[in-house]
C-alpha cells in the first residue's frame, strides 16, 4: 500500500491537557511515524505518516483528543512523502518535539 503524509494543525483547548502524549500513544498504536509539538499560539501541530487507513484514523482521533481537550478545529494538509516541511526529513518512530 501507499504511504501518505499529513500535517495537522489542531486548535482549541489542546495544551496542558496531555494532548501531545495522548496523540503519541495513538500514533504508535496505529504504527505511524512522525512528530507532535505545541505552538506558541496555543495550538498543537503534528506531522503523521503511514498507511492511509491509519492516517485517517489518527486524523479522526485528533478531532476529539484526550478527555480534557476541547478541539475547535483541525486543519489537515496533505504532504508528499519525503517533504517533511522540515528539510524533507525522513520520519522514524513518533516523537514529541519542543514548542515552536
Amino acid at each position: 500500500m501507499n504511504t501518505v503524509r499529513r500535517h495537522l494543525s489542531i486548535h482549541g483547548r489542546v495544551q496542558g491537557v496531555s494532548y501531545r502524549r495522548s496523540l503519541c500513544i495513538a500514533a504508535e498504536a496505529l504504527g505511524l511515524r512522525g512528530w507532535v509539538r505545541n505552538r506558541s499560539d496555543g495550538s498543537v501541530e503534528a506531522l503523521i505518516e503511514g498507511l492511509p487507513d491509519a492516517v485517517e484514523r489518527l486524523t479522526a482521533w485528533a478531532h476529539e483528543g484526550p478527555p480534557a481537550a476541547r478541539v475547535e478545529r483541525v486543519v489537515a494538509t496533505e504532504r508528499r512523502v519525503g517533504d517533511g516541511g522540515e528539510g524533507g526529513e525522513a520520519l522514524h518512530g513518533f516523537e514529541q518535539r519542543p514548542t515552536l
